[in-house]
């Protein structure tokens, strides 16, 4: 079975022996290889949220119920990430900045994620995510920073123009998801 202690316990060992991604990905590999153990050791979705599983100045690891059907905005997390999938499927477009100093973003590729697959992202990465699914996509994300605390950018998903990240409009889009809003606000 997951055990949420021995897997914190494995990541915060793997970015001591690497800070890089690199052995916190094969963590996460490793559990999400198992998805019904992690099933049973979160729970089985029940809502749209992100639950803080584990929260220091070097790392956090989060729960992520994408709703379904739900998309939200182009952002940044100023710090590398890896994602591991245990329930549905998260689809990924990646961005880039325009070389012309406007701040806004053009798609650069994409990356579907379904059940057991592990994605790195960089520090630099800037990402749109959409649970494509009528049903919940449960997936781990473990950031290498203090994800909550970090100053980071998120663009409109109509203009590409880029603003502060808004951690509570980010939060309403969960809650939106919950109500059966779908799409991107």
């Amino acid at each position: 079975m997951f055990d949420l202690d021995r897997f914190i316990a494995e990541c915060r060992a793997a970015l001591a022996a690497d800070p890089s991604q690199r052995l916190v990905r094969e963590a996460v590999a490793r559990a999400v290889s198992e998805p019904s153990a992690v099933l049973k050791g979160l729970g089985e979705p029940k809502r749209a949220e992100i639950q803080t599983l584990h929260r220091a100045s070097d790392l956090t690891i989060l729960n992520v119920i994408w709703g379904p059907m739900m998309t939200v905005m182009p952002h940044d997390h100023r710090m590398w990430a890896v994602i591991g999938i245990y329930s549905g499927r998260e689809d990924n477009i990646f961005w880039r900045r325009l070389p012309d100093g406007s701040g806004r973003v053009e798609a650069a590729g994409a990356r579907s994620l379904s059940v057991g697959d592990v994605e790195p992202l960089g520090q630099n990465i800037i990402h749109s995510v959409t649970n494509p699914i009528p049903r919940l996509t449960g997936a781990i994300h473990v950031y290498g920073g203090d994800f909550f605390a970090a100053e980071r950018s998120e663009w409109d998903s109509e203009t590409s123009t880029e603003g502060r990240y808004d951690a509570e409009r980010m939060l309403r889009r969960f809650e939106e998801a919950n109500a059966g809003i779908w799409g991107d606000r």
